[in-house]
């Protein structure tokens, strides 16, 4: 059988095929190639078969019990099995399995050496009982004699006898079963790294409306209804039942203090936003409106105690305490003075909607949306097997807004139209494209691998000893054969419910953010953001398909997690790299030097030339009066010596001639 794979170009393969069998027609010679190769294909077709269709595991049979003489062995009644490379294990007939000798096998082909006998040990001891497949070449018959140059010695096997023989293992043992939940975490990567990814990105959501609403409406009014007033009114009497006293609250009630402070505050913010004369129209439509100010002066009281509060024990999530203390801080700057902030708009606006935006929240939006994108492309560059083509691309185009220095707790910074509208942005981009990602990592998970195994050991039981007596017998851990194959049958009860989700989400695009519509005039009606402070629930389709592949049923392998590596450079390969760079540049220089060499070089030939077609002349002359020789004979120019005759070339040494192999071609 080929295993070479295709270029993955399109078209027709360009690589051998996987099955390659025989073709017969009259006149052919037939040699053992060609019958060989239709026993190999046969065969190997039927262990594809197996492995893929069945998979590895007990088919029927083969149970293990307690041999009824005691002592070290064990029954194995008649069964069938498959291993992982497919191959068929019968077991014909019972077969009395001793233990303790395979026990003393397994020592020593483990340590090389006998110890001795292994009852020695006390205690008990846990072995697997495996059965494993193996062939023996029999029958041997006398060829006859052919016109092969080297023709095989004596008989050979004409049969494989297909068997099997026992074995023992210690320790851990492979386990065939797939889980979904493992090829999840493999695209998803540390489940702690991605929970952190997607919480921050919830966050984000809970204050995108509220970010592209507020940039929008910079001098409009936030509508105030009357869900607002009953807001207004519930929280200002629990407030001044509860908030009173002196010194900083108790950590237990520090988060019903902090949210009924945002309800409070958030109907007052919407007061503010109103000009004088619907300020008016307000009191005399909600008369408890009235008290406004005095709920000014029940917020500021409220802060006060809440600023030296222990928030770390109050809130232990990070997300949330950021959160909380920006309720403090803008109600504070933003509501508690007797006319509000005329000059905090945008702040003012936020606040309104009930999701403030301190100075030092809109720092770590900034880092929590550089975060999300680093963590796409490093997960998008790692992941296989995901469909959405397009999603790094975009992923890549994202502008995230650039990092801001960590502020001072209680700074009350404004910000501006044009960073609360590129927050709102790059917040909405990435949203659509964390959900893109997940919900892609979490569709292909639904097809289940072609598993590859280095152990093709089937487990039977597993046994314990107590010295080298059997006292006890498990079957229930081993692999059973199901249908659509052991990887696939362990996740059967939730196929068709993550069929139907995966028929929601995985063929058709997800729906982006739709931004919230403005009117054109008047109040914008905008609802107050419910259970801010508030655990997050997890609701929608996407999250009950990875709760089904992540939470393990009954009896079901939990997935297995992923351990990443992280890579770093050596402090040797850094310098090395500037080494090389320097090495780079002087190599550079040097060859802007030789190129002016060689310039040079070229003049002084020429300047030799034109000396060598001078000199000769006049020193010809000078030595014709020096010797008084006759001038002709002094210029004429000596006879070269004779050439040497040129030699034969050496006859090259002739190479013996090689015996062709037996069907090789010449």
């Amino acid at each position: 059988m080929a295993t070479d794979c295709g270029c993955g170009c399109g078209g027709d393969a360009t690589r051998t095929s996987a099955f390659v069998r025989p073709r017969f027609f009259a006149g052919q010679l037939l040699t053992e190639d060609d019958l060989g190769l239709l026993v190999d294909y046969v065969t190997a077709k039927g262990r594809l078969h197996n492995r893929s269709l069945s998979g590895p595991g007990v088919v029927c049979g083969l149970g293990v019990a307690c041999d009824p003489c005691g002592g070290g062995t064990v029954t194995v009644h008649p069964g069938h099995a498959f291993d992982c490379a497919g191959n068929d294990i019968v077991v014909s007939c019972t077969e009395r399995v001793d233990v303790r000798a395979l026990v003393q096998e397994q020592r020593v082909s483990g340590l090389g050496v006998d110890c001795g006998d292994p009852c020695d040990e006390d205690g008990e001891r846990r072995y697997g009982l495996f059965v494993r497949y193996q062939e023996l070449s029999v029958d041997p018959v006398a060829p006859y004699a052919t016109e092969e140059p080297c023709p095989t010695p004596g008989c050979v096997p004409s049969r494989i006898r297909e068997g099997y023989r026992f074995l023992v293992k210690h320790g851990d043992f492979e386990d065939h079963r797939h889980n979904p939940g493992t090829a999840l975490l493999a695209n998803l990567g540390s489940l702690t790294r991605a929970d952190q990814a997607r919480t921050r990105d919830r966050r984000l959501g809970h204050y995108l409306d509220a970010l592209f609403v507020a940039s929008a409406s910079t001098g409009r009014t936030i509508g105030f209804e009357a869900p607002d007033n009953k807001r207004f009114t519930d929280a200002l009497d629990w407030l001044r039942q509860n908030a009173g006293g002196e010194g900083p609250p108790p950590p237990g009630t520090v988060p019903g203090m902090t949210d009924h402070v945002r309800a409070l505050a958030s109907a007052v913010a919407r007061f503010d936003t109103y000009d004088a004369a619907g300020q008016d129209r307000l009191k005399r439509d909600y008369p408890r409106l009235a008290e406004v100010q005095d709920a000014r002066g029940v917020l500021g009281a409220a802060c006060g105690r809440l600023a030296g509060a222990d928030m770390a024990a109050a809130w232990p999530d990070p997300l949330r305490r950021t959160i909380a203390r920006a309720v403090v801080t803008e109600t504070a700057a933003r509501v508690v003075p007797e006319r509000g902030a005329p000059d905090a708009q945008l702040e003012v606006r936020m606040l309104a909607q009930g999701t403030p935006l301190s100075h030092a929240l809109q720092v770590e939006f900034r880092a929590d949306l550089g975060l999300l994108r680093e963590w796409l492309l490093g997960r998008l560059d790692q992941a296989t097997g995901l469909a959405d083509c397009a999603l790094r691309r975009d992923v890549a185009a994202i502008d995230v807004p650039p990092l801001l220095p960590p502020p001072p707790a209680d700074s009350v910074e404004r910000t501006t139209i044009a960073d609360l509208r590129q927050i709102a942005e790059a917040a909405e981009k990435l949203s659509l494209a964390v959900r893109r990602f997940v919900t892609d990592a979490a569709c292909a998970t639904l097809n289940p691998p072609c598993n590859d195994c280095a152990d093709t050991d089937v487990l039977l039981a597993e046994v314990e000893l107590d010295g080298c007596d059997v006292v006890r017998i498990c079957s229930a851990t081993r692999e059973q054969v199901l249908p659509g194959g052991s990887a696939y049958g362990e996740w059967l009860p939730k196929l068709y419910r993550l069929r139907e989700l995966a028929e929601r989400l995985c063929c058709r695009p997800l729906p982006g953010h739709r931004r919230p519509d403005l009117p054109a005039e008047g109040p914008v009606s905008r609802p107050y953001a419910d259970g801010l402070l508030a655990d997050w629930p997890r609701t929608g389709d996407l999250e009950e398909m990875l709760s089904l592949l992540l939470t393990p049923a009954p009896g079901e392998t939990p997935p297995k997690a992923l351990h990443e590596q992280v890579y770093t450079t050596p402090s040797e390969v850094t310098d090395s790299m500037q080494e090389l760079g320097m090495l780079r540049t002087q190599v550079a220089d040097l060859t802007a030097v030789l190129e002016g060499l060689r310039a040079q070089l070229g003049t002084a030939r020429t300047q030799m030339n034109r000396l060598e077609e001078q000199v000769p002349e006049r020193l010809g002359s000078r030595l014709a009066e020096l010797e008084g020789a006759p001038r002709d004979q002094a210029s004429e120019p000596a006879e070269p010596p004779a050439a040497e005759p040129a030699k034969p070339p050496e006859a090259k040494r002739a190479r013996s001639p090689r015996t062709r192999k037996p069907g090789e071609t010449p």
